[in-house]
């Protein structure tokens, strides 16, 4: 009797397509990978020479980094940088100032920048309008510091310094600044010093006559007072107009800022009514004349403002609402433009568009 024999069935048809189709779906995507990757992680960093020095700020992210990259054409896909340093790197930048080499990937950088040690320089931005405070806490924090002051009380500080004024506000002239690695507090200050007091010196030679500075380091105080008084640079030499004025007239300052300076930490980002009624050594609300000290780091703009002061009748400013200020010389002026102001204050919380 003749046996049967089993034969083996022949593969499926829609099996084999289907697995022919992930193979070749896989090949494609690794393609698209490679492509995508050649655009960013492999692409070569693009400098104008052999060797280009590159600044990181303090502060600064990954993704403002890589965003800029992609905003200025110098990489494609993003999106491929922010994984692979999500993924590899695990850091964040460090501040400071890199050497990039021609023939450097993009992603290279990436990691070369991670790492202070990499660093050639170390970039110290002071910002016109911060406090010395400030400045000392932006030191404290720095890694390519040599801290040898900083950590100190202020009045051991000043002595360290040797400068021959009693507060350490407002002499330190804000900048952009390159030091190398491992510089020495003392030393930067001492530099930020000279710059403001190069600023102040020379502004005070070419001053403008009849103003009502005792001396240089009154105009200093002043100019603090108009550098946190206003952000649009236009409006300096009327803001330091209206001050001169009103001390040549012997009103008060009344001006927000020093109150809040003399309040220290107990200011919580709003003045009230008591604030301003609550006498301190800065409260100009409570006190005629100038303030004691500085209130901030004024830049040599603000200090040339305080030295030449517009020549127009204004005594009065208030905020539009829109940004910049309304600048009057009569009381009926003034009372109009802060009920302007207040118009579009209403308005902006209704939600409308004045």
């Amino acid at each position: 009797m003749a046996q049967s024999v089993k034969r083996k069935s022949a593969p499926n048809k829609s099996t084999f397509s289907v697995g022919k189709w992930i193979i070749t779906s896989l090949f494609v995507l690794a393609a698209i990978l490679l492509w995508m990757a050649s655009l960013s992680l492999w692409k070569g960093y693009p400098i104008q020479a052999d060797r280009q020095f590159m600044s990181v700020n303090t502060g600064e992210t990954y993704t403002r980094f890589i965003d800029n990259l992609a905003k200025e054409n110098k990489v494609k896909f993003p999106i491929v940088l922010k994984i692979y340093q999500k993924l590899f790197i695990h850091d964040t930048l460090k501040a400071g100032v890199y050497e990039v080499r021609r023939g450097m990937s993009v992603r290279q950088v990436l990691e070369m920048i991670s790492n202070a040690d990499n660093a050639h320089m170390n970039r110290i931005l002071v910002i016109e309008g911060t406090t010395f405070k400030q400045l000392v806490e932006r030191l404290q924090q720095d890694p390519l510091v040599n801290k040898t002051v900083v950590n100190l009380p202020e009045a051991e500080m000043l002595k360290a310094l040797g400068l021959p004024y009693a507060h350490l506000e407002g002499l330190f002239a804000p900048n952009t600044y390159f030091y190398n690695k491992g510089e020495s507090d003392k030393k930067i200050l001492l530099d930020l010093y000279q710059h403001q007091m190069n600023n102040l010196d020379t502004a005070w030679a070419q001053r403008a006559p009849n103003l009502p500075y005792k001396n240089k380091y009154e105009a200093l105080t002043m100019a603090s007072i108009l550098e946190k008084e206003t952000s649009l640079k236009d409006e300096l030499s009327q803001v330091s107009g209206v001050f001169v004025r009103r001390l040549q007239q012997g009103m008060r300052l009344q001006t927000d800022p020093t109150v809040i300076y003399g309040m220290g930490s107990h200011y919580q980002g709003k003045l009230t009514k008591d604030d301003l009624r609550t006498p301190t050594a800065y409260n100009t609300y409570t006190m005629s004349g100038l303030p004691p000290t500085p209130i901030a780091l004024p830049s040599k703009r603000a200090i040339e403002a305080a030295l030449h002061p517009d020549q127009s009748n204004n005594i009065y400013f208030v905020a539009t609402g829109r940004g910049g200020h309304t600048f009057s010389a009569t009381l009926d002026a003034h009372n109009q433009a802060v009920q302007q102001y207040l118009t579009v204050l209403r308005e902006k919380k209704a939600g409308a568009t004045p």
